[in-house]
């Protein structure tokens, strides 16, 4: 494991929460949109995570040591994908006024649920707290190691 590597770790899931929060917030914004430029009502956005990959770089022994022994460590998370919540049906509300309503007075709102994502974005946002006290955490013990070695 790097020197550097538990910083890299909590700085993905710092940057990956940062992106889920902007995400959510982009849904929140559009709770009320029934036409968008592809012509339907906004769709819900996902963010998924997966693990980042460990690349090796110029085969020495440092690298083939880091490769054979990091699969007992992290290498922090990056987003996979951005998708549309398709599962979800649209909001169907009556409003014959409306300029979006069908045929019936009928408008089709978008299956965003303001509750779900308030639960979302406070999920994210320990998640990046979470990671804010592990930095520095990090931070305190590498300090604490150059102070022993200045002894």
């Amino acid at each position: 494991m790097g020197l550097f590597q538990p910083f890299d770790i909590c700085a993905t899931g710092m940057t990956a929460q940062r992106f889920r929060m902007d995400i959510i917030a982009e849904n929140i914004a559009n709770v009320s949109t029934t036409r968008t430029e592809n012509g339907g009502p906004y769709r819900r956005k996902i963010v998924t995570f997966k693990e980042k990959e460990y690349h090796a770089g110029i085969p020495n022994f440092r690298n083939i040591l880091n490769e054979k022994t990091m699969h007992y460590y992290g290498n922090g998370v990056k987003v996979s994908k951005v998708s549309e919540d398709t599962e979800t049906d649209f909001i169907m509300e009556y409003d014959p006024s409306h300029p979006d309503a069908d045929e019936n007075g009928y408008v089709r709102y978008p299956n965003v649920n303001t509750v779900t994502e308030m639960t979302n974005l406070i999920d994210a946002s320990r998640s990046y707290e979470a990671n804010v006290t592990a930095f520095n955490a990090i931070k305190s013990m590498a300090g604490y190691g150059i102070q022993i070695g200045q002894r």
